[in-house]
């Protein structure tokens, strides 16, 4: 048996697909609502900040996938990412069973550095440092051989459906609702995303390969990155019309962050924004290079396609 846990998201609902097609009919999808991906997935309702739903949630169980999301504020972070990673690495404990973390870049210094397995955690921002206690948890787990896991890591999310993201949320949506799109600061420095289908692939390709386990390991993305500016060009290019955006400046988002919840919690990341964000993958694509990563203009236009952009 193979379990999601937080398994209502884009990850966790790609992972089941890439489960269920390639390694195991046995999948059990546990969160507070959950909600069945194929029709023969079980269920199990429960919450990853009480240990005794962890516990039976991985009764049985071989893997454990942690995918789960928080409310994107920083109190919440601080408080519940520790709880939760110590609740997790306690069930897998107690039941012999394998942990697949899935993790992301806000623990990493918001500087130029190519970001690697081994770059320091080395975030100020609140999230970064609730990042950094969850993945050090169990790092020290793993290094004292209390459980076996891995930790599967991702930068900004861009995709189809559900996927959640700031370039999503500031361009795709946008344009599906017929409005400007928005690119914070700078349009000229080069983003590294994620298409989210390929981490999902990834993460289920690490977490059943068992030579993977005990170590950190980058998820796979397209190395021909883009800047804001290449993006549009390319959007333009496959709608077939020139997209015009703008670009919102630091005064501005400041003054936006006094009266909007979300983009005050943003205000952390910003400095990446600034700069080229050079997230490597080359560990992965040299053990597995038969992996198909999505190129930036194939991924575009799944996504305009998905939402039905023309």
């Amino acid at each position: 048996m193979q379990v999601i846990l937080g398994a209502n998201g884009i990850i966790g609902e790609e992972l089941a697909k890439e489960l269920r097609a390639k390694y195991t009919q046995d999948i059990t999808l546990m969160g507070r609502t959950p909600k069945k991906v194929h029709p023969e997935d079980l269920l199990f309702k429960g919450d990853l900040l009480h240990p005794e739903d962890v516990h039976k949630a991985l009764e049985n169980a071989t893997i454990a996938y942690m995918t789960v999301g928080l409310p994107y504020k920083s109190s919440v972070w601080l408080s519940d990412w520790p709880k939760i990673m110590k609740n997790v690495m306690a069930a897998c404990k107690a039941n012999n069973c394998k942990l697949v973390y899935f993790d992301n870049t806000y623990a990493y210094a918001q500087d130029r550095k190519i970001q690697r397995e081994d770059s320091p955690f080395a975030s100020k921002g609140k999230k970064g440092i609730a990042k950094k206690i969850a993945a050090e948890l169990l790092l020290k787990a793993i290094e004292e051989k209390e459980i076996e896991a891995v930790i599967c890591r991702a930068p900004e999310f861009y995709g189809p459906g559900k996927t959640q993201g700031l370039t999503n949320a500031l361009v795709f949506e946008k344009l599906k609702a017929h409005k400007e799109p928005k690119v914070f600061l700078r349009d000229d420095v080069v983003r590294t995303l994620i298409y989210t289908p390929d981490a999902s692939k990834a993460m289920a390709l690490l977490g059943n390969t068992p030579d993977t386990f005990g170590q950190t390991w980058h998820l796979p993305c397209d190395d021909h990155r883009l800047t804001y500016k290449e993006l549009f060009a390319e959007i333009s290019t496959q709608l077939g019309r020139t997209i015009s955006y703008g670009i919102l400046s630091a005064f501005t988002l400041k003054i936006g962050a006094l009266f909007n919840a979300n983009l005050k919690e943003t205000q952390e990341l910003l400095p990446r924004y600034m700069i080229d964000n050079i997230f490597d993958s080359s560990k992965f694509k040299k053990r597995f290079p038969d992996f198909k990563v999505t190129s930036y203009p194939q991924g575009i236009k799944e996504i305009l396609h998905s939402f039905g952009i023309q």
